[in-house]
Protein backbone atom coordinates (compact mmCIF):
# COMPACT_ATOMS: atom_id res chain seq x y z
CA UNK A 1 0.00 0.00 0.00
CA UNK A 2 1.43 3.55 -1.16
CA UNK A 3 0.92 6.28 1.42
CA UNK A 4 -0.38 9.20 0.32
CA UNK A 5 1.89 11.92 1.11
CA UNK A 6 -0.90 15.22 0.54
CA UNK A 7 -2.95 12.78 2.82
CA UNK A 8 -0.40 12.44 5.45
CA UNK A 9 0.43 16.13 5.62
CA UNK A 10 -2.94 17.21 6.12
CA UNK A 11 -3.65 14.87 8.92
CA UNK A 12 -0.31 15.28 10.64
CA UNK A 13 -1.25 19.46 9.97
CA UNK A 14 -4.62 18.83 11.82
CA UNK A 15 -2.78 16.81 14.50
CA UNK A 16 -0.58 19.69 15.63
CA UNK A 17 -3.41 22.40 15.60
CA UNK A 18 -5.28 19.81 17.94
CA UNK A 19 -3.04 19.23 20.40
CA UNK A 20 -2.53 23.66 20.48
CA UNK A 21 -6.30 23.85 21.13
CA UNK A 22 -6.16 21.03 23.93
CA UNK A 23 -3.49 22.95 25.40
CA UNK A 24 -5.94 25.73 25.38
CA UNK A 25 -8.89 24.07 26.78
CA UNK A 26 -6.73 21.96 29.66
CA UNK A 27 -5.39 25.75 31.04
CA UNK A 28 -9.38 27.19 31.27
CA UNK A 29 -12.26 25.72 32.96
CA UNK A 30 -15.71 24.50 32.08
CA UNK A 31 -17.72 27.28 30.40
CA UNK A 32 -14.24 29.56 29.44
CA UNK A 33 -14.24 31.21 26.06
CA UNK A 34 -11.26 30.11 23.72
CA UNK A 35 -10.04 32.04 20.81
CA UNK A 36 -11.68 33.25 17.86
CA UNK A 37 -11.23 30.86 14.96
CA UNK A 38 -9.55 34.35 13.25
CA UNK A 39 -7.35 34.63 16.36
CA UNK A 40 -6.26 30.99 16.33
CA UNK A 41 -5.64 30.52 12.29
CA UNK A 42 -3.29 33.33 12.59
CA UNK A 43 -1.92 32.69 16.43
CA UNK A 44 -1.19 28.58 14.10
CA UNK A 45 -0.12 29.68 10.62
CA UNK A 46 -3.09 27.62 9.01
CA UNK A 47 -6.10 28.04 6.67
CA UNK A 48 -9.43 28.44 8.05
CA UNK A 49 -10.47 24.69 7.13
CA UNK A 50 -7.49 23.16 8.96
CA UNK A 51 -8.65 24.92 12.06
CA UNK A 52 -11.92 24.23 11.46
CA UNK A 53 -11.51 20.49 11.43
CA UNK A 54 -9.54 19.93 13.98
CA UNK A 55 -12.01 22.38 15.78
CA UNK A 56 -15.09 20.02 14.83
CA UNK A 57 -13.00 16.73 16.10
CA UNK A 58 -12.87 18.53 19.44
CA UNK A 59 -16.60 19.12 19.20
CA UNK A 60 -18.01 15.84 18.23
CA UNK A 61 -15.59 14.63 21.14
CA UNK A 62 -17.71 16.76 23.64
CA UNK A 63 -14.55 19.03 24.70
CA UNK A 64 -15.42 21.77 22.95
CA UNK A 65 -19.05 23.39 22.28
CA UNK A 66 -20.10 25.69 19.44
CA UNK A 67 -22.48 28.78 19.72
CA UNK A 68 -23.97 30.37 17.50
CA UNK A 69 -23.37 33.99 17.41
CA UNK A 70 -20.94 33.71 20.91
CA UNK A 71 -18.47 32.06 20.03
CA UNK A 72 -16.41 28.79 21.13
CA UNK A 73 -16.24 27.49 24.59
CA UNK A 74 -14.80 24.69 26.98
CA UNK A 75 -17.20 22.17 27.45
CA UNK A 76 -18.50 20.67 30.74
CA UNK A 77 -16.10 17.44 32.16
CA UNK A 78 -17.29 14.00 30.84
CA UNK A 79 -18.20 11.30 33.73
CA UNK A 80 -15.70 8.51 34.24
CA UNK A 81 -16.50 5.21 35.17
CA UNK A 82 -13.44 2.86 35.48
CA UNK A 83 -13.38 -0.65 36.68
CA UNK A 84 -11.13 -2.02 39.13
CA UNK A 85 -9.85 -5.06 39.90
CA UNK A 86 -8.42 -5.52 43.44
CA UNK A 87 -6.25 -8.71 41.82
CA UNK A 88 -4.75 -7.52 39.14
CA UNK A 89 -6.82 -9.25 36.62
CA UNK A 90 -6.27 -7.34 34.00
CA UNK A 91 -5.49 -8.86 30.53
CA UNK A 92 -5.28 -7.43 27.30
CA UNK A 93 -4.79 -10.41 24.69
CA UNK A 94 -3.65 -9.43 21.40
CA UNK A 95 -6.13 -8.41 18.56
CA UNK A 96 -6.10 -10.87 15.46
CA UNK A 97 -4.68 -10.45 12.25
CA UNK A 98 -1.42 -9.99 11.34
CA UNK A 99 -0.45 -6.12 12.02
CA UNK A 100 2.11 -4.35 10.60
CA UNK A 101 3.01 -0.91 10.60
CA UNK A 102 4.03 2.30 7.93
CA UNK A 103 5.55 4.99 9.51
CA UNK A 104 4.18 9.00 8.67
CA UNK A 105 6.69 10.39 10.43
CA UNK A 106 9.04 9.96 12.90
CA UNK A 107 10.96 13.01 14.78
CA UNK A 108 12.94 14.28 17.71
CA UNK A 109 11.53 17.43 19.54
CA UNK A 110 10.74 19.32 22.57
CA UNK A 111 7.79 17.91 24.45
CA UNK A 112 6.21 20.85 24.87
CA UNK A 113 3.33 21.87 27.16
CA UNK A 114 0.52 19.41 27.10
CA UNK A 115 2.99 16.25 26.35
CA UNK A 116 5.42 17.14 28.98
CA UNK A 117 2.47 16.94 31.91
CA UNK A 118 1.47 13.61 30.65
CA UNK A 119 5.11 12.33 30.47
CA UNK A 120 5.90 14.57 33.67
CA UNK A 121 8.79 16.15 32.22
CA UNK A 122 10.21 19.23 31.34
CA UNK A 123 8.50 21.13 28.48
CA UNK A 124 12.30 21.39 26.89
CA UNK A 125 12.68 17.62 27.29
CA UNK A 126 13.40 15.89 24.25
CA UNK A 127 10.69 13.58 23.22
CA UNK A 128 9.68 10.81 20.12
CA UNK A 129 6.98 11.69 17.90
CA UNK A 130 5.96 9.07 16.05
CA UNK A 131 2.97 8.93 13.87
CA UNK A 132 2.23 5.88 12.23
CA UNK A 133 -0.42 3.83 10.06
CA UNK A 134 -1.30 0.42 11.63
CA UNK A 135 -2.94 -2.54 9.00
CA UNK A 136 -4.16 -5.54 9.55
CA UNK A 137 -3.49 -8.05 6.58
CA UNK A 138 -2.29 -5.22 4.62
CA UNK A 139 -5.60 -3.03 5.46
CA UNK A 140 -5.55 0.22 7.27
CA UNK A 141 -6.79 -0.23 10.45
CA UNK A 142 -5.54 2.54 12.87
CA UNK A 143 -3.34 6.36 12.80
CA UNK A 144 -1.28 6.14 15.98
CA UNK A 145 0.02 9.20 18.01
CA UNK A 146 2.98 8.38 19.61
CA UNK A 147 4.95 10.55 22.39
CA UNK A 148 8.13 8.50 23.93
CA UNK A 149 10.21 10.02 26.41
CA UNK A 150 13.98 9.99 23.90
CA UNK A 151 16.22 9.98 27.66
CA UNK A 152 14.34 6.45 27.94
CA UNK A 153 15.50 4.94 24.55
CA UNK A 154 17.81 6.80 23.19
CA UNK A 155 19.00 4.77 20.40
CA UNK A 156 15.28 3.99 19.07
CA UNK A 157 14.61 3.37 15.71
CA UNK A 158 12.46 4.10 12.77
CA UNK A 159 12.83 0.02 12.22
CA UNK A 160 11.77 -1.15 16.01
CA UNK A 161 8.60 0.95 14.73
CA UNK A 162 7.50 -0.74 12.02
CA UNK A 163 8.20 -3.82 12.93
CA UNK A 164 7.50 -5.75 15.97
CA UNK A 165 6.48 -4.53 19.55
CA UNK A 166 7.31 -1.62 20.28
CA UNK A 167 7.33 -3.03 23.98
CA UNK A 168 9.50 -5.72 23.53
CA UNK A 169 11.91 -3.47 21.93
CA UNK A 170 11.71 -1.07 25.08
CA UNK A 171 12.40 -4.02 27.42
CA UNK A 172 15.23 -5.92 25.22
CA UNK A 173 17.33 -3.62 23.41
CA UNK A 174 16.52 -0.04 25.84
CA UNK A 175 16.43 -2.10 29.65
CA UNK A 176 12.76 -0.13 29.54
CA UNK A 177 10.14 -2.69 31.47
CA UNK A 178 6.45 -1.13 30.99
CA UNK A 179 4.26 -2.57 33.29
CA UNK A 180 1.19 -0.49 33.89
CA UNK A 181 -1.12 1.47 31.19
CA UNK A 182 -4.24 3.81 32.07
CA UNK A 183 -6.53 3.75 29.04
CA UNK A 184 -9.45 5.68 27.71
CA UNK A 185 -11.68 5.34 24.85
CA UNK A 186 -14.28 6.97 22.95
CA UNK A 187 -16.78 7.80 19.96
CA UNK A 188 -14.98 9.80 17.64
CA UNK A 189 -15.76 10.43 13.81
CA UNK A 190 -12.68 10.55 10.80
CA UNK A 191 -11.90 13.72 9.41
CA UNK A 192 -10.85 13.89 5.37
CA UNK A 193 -7.13 13.64 6.17
CA UNK A 194 -7.97 10.40 8.21
CA UNK A 195 -10.58 8.76 6.04
CA UNK A 196 -8.03 8.94 3.08
CA UNK A 197 -6.07 7.03 5.06
CA UNK A 198 -7.78 4.45 6.67
CA UNK A 199 -9.41 4.06 3.71
CA UNK A 200 -13.00 4.92 4.88
CA UNK A 201 -15.49 7.70 3.86
CA UNK A 202 -15.76 11.36 5.39
CA UNK A 203 -17.24 11.26 8.97
CA UNK A 204 -16.63 7.46 9.12
CA UNK A 205 -17.26 6.36 13.14
CA UNK A 206 -14.19 5.61 14.85
CA UNK A 207 -12.89 5.01 18.47
CA UNK A 208 -10.24 7.07 20.23
CA UNK A 209 -7.75 5.68 22.50
CA UNK A 210 -5.55 7.73 24.89
CA UNK A 211 -3.24 5.58 26.95
CA UNK A 212 -0.47 6.67 29.60
CA UNK A 213 2.56 4.05 29.80
CA UNK A 214 4.48 3.96 32.92
CA UNK A 215 7.69 1.07 33.31
CA UNK A 216 8.49 -0.69 36.71
CA UNK A 217 10.12 2.16 38.18
CA UNK A 218 7.11 4.44 37.89
CA UNK A 219 8.39 6.30 34.84
CA UNK A 220 6.17 7.77 32.21
CA UNK A 221 7.39 6.25 29.23
CA UNK A 222 4.79 6.78 26.46
CA UNK A 223 1.67 8.92 25.76
CA UNK A 224 -0.29 7.74 22.82
CA UNK A 225 -3.69 8.66 21.14
CA UNK A 226 -4.71 6.43 18.09
CA UNK A 227 -7.77 6.41 16.22
CA UNK A 228 -9.31 3.29 14.95
CA UNK A 229 -11.66 2.09 12.21
CA UNK A 230 -15.59 2.00 13.79
CA UNK A 231 -16.53 -0.27 10.71
CA UNK A 232 -13.87 -3.11 11.56
CA UNK A 233 -12.79 -2.52 15.21
CA UNK A 234 -14.27 -3.29 18.44
CA UNK A 235 -13.61 -3.78 21.95
CA UNK A 236 -14.86 -7.08 24.41
CA UNK A 237 -14.94 -7.06 28.36
CA UNK A 238 -15.38 -10.32 29.81
CA UNK A 239 -16.57 -9.82 33.78
CA UNK A 240 -16.90 -11.62 36.21
CA UNK A 241 -18.98 -10.02 39.32
CA UNK A 242 -18.77 -11.29 42.55
CA UNK A 243 -21.72 -12.42 44.55
CA UNK A 244 -24.07 -10.11 45.94
CA UNK A 245 -24.94 -10.73 49.68
CA UNK A 246 -26.99 -6.93 50.26
CA UNK A 247 -29.34 -4.61 48.76
CA UNK A 248 -28.18 -2.36 45.86
CA UNK A 249 -27.73 0.69 47.29
CA UNK A 250 -29.43 3.22 44.63
CA UNK A 251 -27.61 6.36 43.38
CA UNK A 252 -24.18 4.80 44.26
CA UNK A 253 -23.09 4.81 40.10
CA UNK A 254 -22.85 1.70 38.09
CA UNK A 255 -20.58 -0.07 35.47
CA UNK A 256 -20.32 0.31 31.90
CA UNK A 257 -23.41 -1.67 30.35
CA UNK A 258 -24.62 -3.05 33.99
CA UNK A 259 -27.52 -0.97 35.17
CA UNK A 260 -27.55 0.82 38.38
CA UNK A 261 -28.48 -1.37 41.15
CA UNK A 262 -27.47 -4.42 39.74
CA UNK A 263 -25.30 -5.75 42.25
CA UNK A 264 -23.66 -3.95 45.72
CA UNK A 265 -21.03 -1.09 44.63
CA UNK A 266 -17.51 -1.82 45.72
CA UNK A 267 -17.91 -5.66 44.90
CA UNK A 268 -14.74 -6.70 42.85
CA UNK A 269 -14.79 -6.98 39.44
CA UNK A 270 -12.45 -9.53 37.30
CA UNK A 271 -12.15 -8.82 33.83
CA UNK A 272 -10.03 -9.20 30.75
CA UNK A 273 -10.42 -7.36 27.19
CA UNK A 274 -9.49 -8.06 23.87
CA UNK A 275 -9.97 -6.09 20.51
CA UNK A 276 -11.94 -8.02 17.82
CA UNK A 277 -10.95 -7.35 14.22
CA UNK A 278 -14.14 -8.19 12.22
CA UNK A 279 -13.95 -8.81 8.73
CA UNK A 280 -14.97 -6.88 6.15
CA UNK A 281 -18.38 -7.01 3.79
Amino acid sequence: MEIDSAASGAMLKRERVRDAILELIEARHPGDAIPSERALCSRLGVSRPTLRAAVDELVVAGMLVREHGRGMFVAVEKITQELVSDRNAFSLPRAGGVWTSRLLEFSTQPAGARVSRKLRVSPAAEIFYVARLRLVDGIPMAIEHLHVRADLAPGLTSGELEQGDLYEHLRDRHGVHVNQAVQSIEPTVVTRAEADLLEVPELSPALLFERLTTDTRGRAVEYAHSLYRGDRYRIVSRLALAARDDQPHPGEGHHPGIPPGDFTSGDPVTFSTRGVVQQGS
